[in-house]
């Protein structure tokens, strides 16, 4: 697909930024790590890679505002217009040493996000998507999500709570509801990607709770442009300020919800 230029900056940003990360992630046992709290590290890494990101995208564009994971957020000149950012999405995977994590780009216009950008380095898998362009993988792959229509044959997605979380209950809850009448849960790691993945049809459903904005920006779009559909587990709130977020195809969305929200 050819790309606006804001979507170009987008992709170029991120394969500049991936570079960097696939080069400490060859060294990943010799990086300096501190701690943010339980389960959630932060590395040079990981810093290093906002910081091209924010080169890049601010660069190209200054009058933009910025939200992103480690550096925080900046208002612009343009109110109108913000980049959402995850330079790493996936970090303890990353200093695992496991090969799935994603750098996410997001651009929100007047509060909509039109166009994203979610980029996995270790596989050189791009996913892209802009509003009314329809969704991508690398040059020419149309992303469509799947067309399963039966629960029992569908996988989903989400994140397990981590030490510190406190929706470990709920999600708990949503396994034992789910689990007896589908294919199977799983659990890599990276919101974003499994996003992408819900979008490539290779999951057929992802939900979660507790992220940031920054998690799920891009794959709002990226699910959307590939014809899924995509809420915030409450139909009254917002994905990205309630941080909760249910996607599927279209046939299964309905009684996927059902059981999430249940």
């Amino acid at each position: 697909m050819q790309g606006s230029a804001n979507l170009n900056i987008m992709m170029k940003a991120a394969r500049k930024a991936g570079r960097s990360l696939v080069k400490d992630f060859r060294e990943v046992e010799n990086l300096q790590v501190s701690m943010k709290g339980a389960g959630d590290f932060v590395s040079k890494a990981d810093l290093r890679a906002e910081e091209i990101l924010k080169e890049e995208l601010l660069g190209a564009r200054p009058t933009y505002g910025w939200l992103a994971e480690e550096l925080g957020g900046v208002d612009g000149d343009d109110p109108t217009r913000r980049w959402i950012v995850d330079p790493l999405d996936g970090t303890t995977n990353f200093l695992h040493g496991l090969p799935h994590w994603a750098i996410s780009i997001a651009l929100e216009h007047k509060g909509k996000i039109v166009s994203g950008v979610i980029y996995d380095p270790a596989k050189d898998e791009m996913f892209y998507a802009e509003k009314g362009e329809g969704a991508w993988l690398n040059d020419s792959n149309r992303l469509r999500v799947s067309g399963r229509r039966r629960m029992i044959e569908c996988i989903f997605a989400t994140g397990l709570p981590f030490g510190g979380r406190a929706d470990l209950p709920d999600t708990l809850k949503d396994l034992g509801r789910l689990l007896p009448g589908c294919a199977g849960v799983r659990r890599f790691g990276s919101a974003a990607l499994d996003m992408a993945y819900v979008a490539a049809g290779r999951y057929d459903g992802f939900w979660e709770r507790s992220l940031n904005p920054w998690d799920l920006a891009a794959g709002i779009v990226i699910v959307q442009e590939a014809g899924g559909l995509i809420e915030p587990l409450n139909p009254e709130g917002d994905i990205l300020d309630d941080g909760e977020v249910v996607c599927a195809n279209e046939a299964m969305f309905d009684p996927f919800a059902k059981i999430i929200r249940d």
